[in-house]
């Protein structure tokens, strides 16, 4: 019988202990942490998740900031932004929203987010300290599958494991997470993509499969074998509801576990957010008292 995973659970789960921690900072240090959200322009998808954001950081007791620029702004004014809150003690935490406007470099605005506030993990320092598998933060929604892998008791180790996707924001740093020597990761890996030859092939061979492509109901039911684990990352609009990458209704009753979306990994992806906003305030406390 396939396991369902209810994402919402876990995320609930997570940020009850969460906020136990944030609370006991608080009463420590005197400082609520704070997550500052920079946004240029006004791109719908972005609006949203920034909305989603913040209610996050209110779930689990964390200040939150939000800049909003118009689409016109330069890139110096970012970078002057960025600069002032890299250098505010009170802002833990740093999140660019992309896209950017397209006359503004990304990595460029990237780059200039100082790595101990970088709690997305886009800054490349922290990208190149997780693929030497010493990680200062874990990029959220990979985190987040890593997270719920663990909770699930879902074993990595000598198991197959199939990422269908490439991407710097999953696909990548999925793979780094989970070539790491620790427990729940230690996976064989094979990475596909958009572009891969003959995707079934592969997607047939994995004992845990996980979609992150952003193509809306890519894997189809002949493209997994029985019992597999299916985690879906995708979170593609469809006819004005959400479906994943993959065709969850042809493929459920296949898998011994499957992630359902909406509902799946997308909840505990923001918590994640928070657990690194927590983190770098942790790591910068001594900093408070100066």
């Amino acid at each position: 019988m396939t396991k369902v995973i209810d994402g919402r659970r876990i995320a609930k789960e997570i940020n009850e202990s969460l906020k136990v921690k944030v609370e006991n900072f608080i009463n420590e240090y005197k400082i609520t942490p704070k997550l500052a959200v920079v946004m240029a322009g006004e791109d719908p998808a972005s609006l949203f998740y920034v909305k989603m954001i913040a209610k996050s950081c209110e779930r689990a007791s964390i200040d939150f900031e939000k800049h909003s620029l118009p689409s016109e702004t330069t890139e110096e004014e970012l970078l002057k932004l960025i600069d002032n809150l890299n250098k505010n003690k009170k802002v833990s935490g740093i999140i660019v929203q992309v896209p950017l406007p397209k006359h503004i470099n990304q990595e460029r605005i990237q780059e200039a987010v100082n790595p101990c506030k970088d709690v997305d993990c886009f800054n490349p320092i922290n990208m190149g300290r997780l693929a030497l598998g010493k990680p200062e933060f874990l990029p959220c929604t990979p985190y987040a599958v890593y997270e719920l892998m663990k909770r699930e008791n879902i074993v990595a180790e000598g198991k197959h494991t199939v990422i269908v996707g490439r991407s710097n924001i999953v696909g990548r740093p999925m793979a780094l997470i989970l070539l790491q020597k620790k427990q729940y990761a230690n996976a064989t890996l094979t990475i596909c993509h958009s572009r891969t030859n003959d995707l079934s092939c592969f997607t047939r061979q994995a004992d845990i499969l996980i979609a992150a492509v952003g193509k809306p109901e890519i894997i189809k039911r002949d493209m997994v074998k029985e019992g597999v684990v299916i985690i879906d990352v995708g979170t593609n609009e469809v006819g004005g509801k959400l479906v994943g990458d993959v065709a969850y209704e042809e493929v459920w009753d296949k898998a011994s576990i499957i992630t359902p979306v909406p509902g799946g990994v997308g909840p505990i992806t923001n918590v994640m957010l928070m657990q690194n906003t927590l983190k770098a305030a942790e790591q910068a406390k001594g900093d408070y008292k100066k």
